[in-house]
């Protein structure tokens, strides 16, 4: 016996709603592509490949998460070998930087990305993909 799809109502018009559908999306295949890191945290190596000598407090800030978590999540990077924790030039502070590992992952890894992207892309013209990522730019300056 198949069951009738349930009604919607008013979800389909709700940004937020469309928005968790299209995450979840992504990341199941984010997952099944890049497996062994979230997208956060390659999010993060990302940002410190860009930015050698990043801290902490300003990488915490960029991704908008509290201070007290990325230390954590940066303890478990740098357990992983793939971040190393420098000190700065005022002694007070820590840079941090990608280790060799961590620049042969994250290579592998932006392959795999952009497989990924394509294929969530794949059903837009990319003309609409650079709409689109300009109004999500909206929504989330």
């Amino acid at each position: 016996m198949v069951k009738a799809a349930l009604r919607q109502g008013a979800l389909p018009d709700l940004l937020g709603y469309r928005l968790r559908l299209a995450q979840q999306a992504a990341f199941r295949d984010f997952a099944a592509s890049v497996q062994g890191l979230s997208p956060g945290r390659i999010g993060l190596l990302i940002l410190i490949d860009a930015n050698p000598g990043v801290t902490q407090s300003r990488l915490a800030e960029a991704v908008r998460r509290d201070r007290s978590t990325m230390v954590g999540v940066i303890d478990l990077l740098e357990g992983r070998g793939l971040v190393e924790r420098r000190r700065g030039d005022d002694r007070r502070t820590n840079g941090l930087w990608l280790t060799r590992a961590g620049h042969m992952l994250l290579a592998r890894a932006l392959r795999r990305i952009a497989e990924h992207e394509r294929r969530i892309a794949s059903r837009l013209s990319p003309a609409e993909r650079r709409r689109l990522l300009e109004l999500l730019g909206k929504i989330s300056p």
